[in-house]
């Protein structure tokens, strides 16, 4: 018989495993946001959310993932609120990246300095925590339009329409900054991780 101890203790271990992501949340939720206050209380909807739901979390993905899902689209209600009450930031389109520029010759061939490395088996790396840090701080160094929409495609899953849609970017420019942040984070990641963990 279950005296409802176990469950109890169940609860308390989530709520210690959301108070250790809650950082990276927090963070997540400013990039799009851009309002401290608004992503903080973002956050905390979400954390309540998930704390009022944990019986449903099925375990098909890691609970701090589950968790972030929730997150997503609660930053997309406070995006489309800060949209309609005129709050919305839009983004601004984006000049010529010199840093892009230097990765390839003029008939668009890569550097020979620039050709992308080896990355080794993608599903042992993406388990990696280290490599996940690298990419934390790549991120982070992203142009903060660029790291938007990378994260709204990427990690946040919404097609280029949608983001188009999200932001009142064009398409085309959207694409644009797709393609930067992919090969500046590219850049990023194989100078901070390829060259401490060596995958080929």
């Amino acid at each position: 018989m279950n005296d409802g101890t176990e469950t109890i203790a169940d609860d308390q271990g989530y709520g210690k495993r959301l108070e250790a992501v809650r950082p990276r949340l927090v963070s997540f939720a400013l990039l799009h946001l851009r309002d401290k206050a608004r992503a903080e209380d973002t956050v905390q909807d979400a954390l309540v959310t998930a704390m009022e739901k944990t019986d449903t979390f099925s375990g098909r993905s890691g609970y701090e993932t589950w968790v972030f899902g929730i997150l997503k689209h609660k930053i997309l209600d406070a995006m489309r609120d800060q949209r309609s009450s005129g709050q919305w930031q839009p983004l601004d389109d984006e000049p010529r990246d010199d840093v892009i520029d230097r990765l390839f010759q003029r008939n668009g061939r890569w550097e020979p300095h620039a050709r992308p490395s080896c990355w080794g088996d993608p599903a042992a790396t993406l388990e990696n925590e280290s490599f996940w840090q690298v990419f934390d701080t790549c991120m982070i160094g992203l142009p903060d339009n660029l790291a938007r929409v990378f994260s709204l495609r990427e990690l946040m899953g919404l097609s280029t329409r949608d983001i188009c849609h999200e932001t009142g970017i064009k398409e085309n420019n959207c694409w644009v900054m797709l393609h930067r942040a992919r090969l500046r984070l590219r850049t990023c990641i194989e100078s901070g991780w390829l060259t401490e963990n060596p995958q080929c």
